[in-house]
């Protein structure tokens, strides 16, 4: 995507484990007795375990000991990022890593995020046992919700439950749990009730333009699943290069790539994290490397000019070679979700596009009517992409400069739309799409989009304008529509363009994204008004990761 041409108005590391008793030997007065006492965090005390019973069958270890012999203040609100909505404060000393403490699952399916977060805070794996003091549990609730990403994480008697409908959810518990006792924090006594705002929370990378290793990308899937977004885009198909290796057309491959093997590594990662991969093989533009290893779909105007990175759609062997694609790398790509693209097709960026291109006129009176458009062409183009990925049981979605106003040919209602500008010619307002029923995901080229080399009036975009100004529901330019449409935003993306793809390295690109990632992932989760300064939430990114 030529995301350059458009001008924008604007400008794990392992958690140390501490121990947590701390014993100290006191003499009472008279110095007759002995007796050792433990201080917990908060500065606690109490008697050994020796000191007098435990209650039979309270699962307590060896070293544990009646509750606790003073009172505490109430608990304060977590500090993470995103915040968590709701916290239950309560008196006590909270919990910390100690040694050997241990996480157990309730549930075998949680398995890999209790090693997971087990080796993360220093703590033992002890699968399906039953918790003790200082214990770290998970749990699923059999609630029944597959799909819902709430979870329950609670503080009390000097242990950690983390509950939730779904895996999904027990894992972001894990993340806030993470970050509460990082640098050897105390997750706090009482109650977090938590979930997000929008379903759908992403990063995009466009990988065409600038080949991006598997090692930095897998990076970035952890720093997203810490904080908790749960898509990463990749637009791996572009004018200037393909790269993914592929059997079904490797003449199209660009020599730096990546192997079907270091994919697949990358999706198991993202697995792990609750992280769904959208790819993005852009057409009907956007496909010059494609078409540099099959010239022959090459579209070309009146005169036999090229069209750049356009194929001809009236070719149907422009269409056999992209579905081929399609199909292989839905066999690769097992996620849920596929961006078609459909964006700036040369065919339709031209003032008059019947009279400019005459055999796309021609074809689409022939498939569509007499009364049928070029714009009618491509979006049966559109649909027609659309029902090969729905035969791979793909929820589909499309730029929004893809969908075209009136015609005979109408897009398919299903197509999900990624709106990113409102700056092509004869653009519509994003109230046109929800008005008519439409699903949006927020790519808002104003706030979300990362340009490298800055071209065209691009500026990079800084985290503390996302955090301050930007919601969901500002689709376009600095403007929210109404909030009756809020449910028909699915969330939100940042995107990486690599329009200029040797102004950055990968390190400047990530430390470039760091802050705005943060500050998306706190307004997807929560849209309102952040309750911490920008200066309040720069300290705390520091401080949590």
């Amino acid at each position: 995507m030529n995301r350059g041409r458009r001008r924008a108005p604007r400008r794990k590391t392992a958690i140390t484990s501490k121990g947590l008793l701390l014993g100290a030997g006191v003499v009472l007065a008279g110095g007759a007795v002995a007796v050792a006492v433990t201080v917990w965090p908060g500065g606690d005390t109490r008697t050994p375990s020796g000191a007098g019973p435990s209650p039979e069958g309270s699962g307590t270890s060896p070293s544990a000991s009646p509750s606790p012999s003073r009172s505490y203040p109430l608990s304060q609100e977590p500090r993470t990022i995103p915040a968590v909505r709701r916290h239950e404060a309560a008196r006590g000393p909270g919990w910390k890593p100690a040694e050997g403490a241990r996480l157990v699952v309730r549930d075998e399916a949680l398995a890999d995020e209790g090693r997971l977060t087990a080796g993360e805070l220093g703590l033992d794996y002890a699968g399906q046992a039953r918790p003790r003091d200082g214990d770290v549990e998970l749990a699923l609730t059999g609630a029944g919700e597959s799909g819902s990403e709430a979870y329950t994480l609670t503080v009390k008697d000097r242990r950690v439950r983390i509950a939730a409908p779904a895996e999904a959810g027990v894992f972001y518990g894990t993340r806030t749990l993470k970050q509460e006792v990082r640098d050897g924090g105390t997750a706090p006594e009482g109650v977090v009730r938590d979930e997000p705002a929008k379903p759908q929370r992403g990063f995009m990378l466009d990988i065409a333009r600038k080949h991006f290793t598997a090692g930095w990308i897998e990076d970035r899937v952890r720093e997203l699943g810490d904080l908790k977004y749960n898509q990463l885009g990749l637009h791996f198909s572009d004018d200037q290069g393909f790269r993914i290796e592929s059997t079904t057309h490797p003449e199209v491959v660009s020599d730096q790539h990546l192997t079907k093997a270091q994919v697949r590594k990358i999706l198991a990662l993202a697995k792990s994290r609750h992280i769904e991969v959208v790819p993005e093989i852009d057409s009907p533009g956007h496909l010059g490397a494609v078409i540099a290893g099959n010239p022959g779909l090459q579209l070309v105007d009146a005169q036999g000019v090229a069209a750049r990175g356009a194929v001809d759609i009236s070719d149907p062997e422009a269409a056999e070679v992209v579905d081929e694609l399609l199909d292989e790398y839905a066999d690769l790509f097992d996620g849920a979700y596929w961006h078609l693209g459909a964006d700036e097709y040369r065919a339709l960026m031209v003032s008059n596009p019947e009279a400019s291109y005459p055999r796309l006129a021609a074809a689409a009176r022939e498939k569509y009517g007499p009364g049928a458009t070029v714009a009618d062409l491509a979006t049966g183009w559109l649909n027609d992409r659309a029902k090969v990925m729905r035969g791979h049981d793909r929820t589909v979605r499309a730029w929004n400069d893809g969908f075209f106003r009136g015609g005979t040919v109408q897009a398919d209602p299903a197509i999900q739309v990624a709106y990113w500008t409102g700056k092509e010619i004869g653009a519509r307002q994003p109230a046109e799409y929800l008005s008519a029923g439409r699903q949006v995901i927020n790519y808002n080229d104003e706030y979300l989009y990362y340009v490298l080399g800055e071209p065209n009036q691009f500026v990079y975009p800084t985290g503390q304008r996302i955090y301050e100004s930007w919601t969901p529901r500002v689709l376009r330019g600095t403007t929210a529509v109404p909030a009756r449409y809020d449910d028909q935003i699915l969330g939100g993306v940042f995107a990486v363009w690599c329009d200029l793809a040797n102004r950055q390295t990968e390190a400047q690109v990530a430390a470039g994204v760091r802050m705005p990632l943060r500050a998306l992932s706190q307004k997807l989760w929560d849209p309102a008004k952040p309750g911490t300064s920008w200066a309040e939430f720069q300290e705390l990114a520091g401080r949590v990761g």
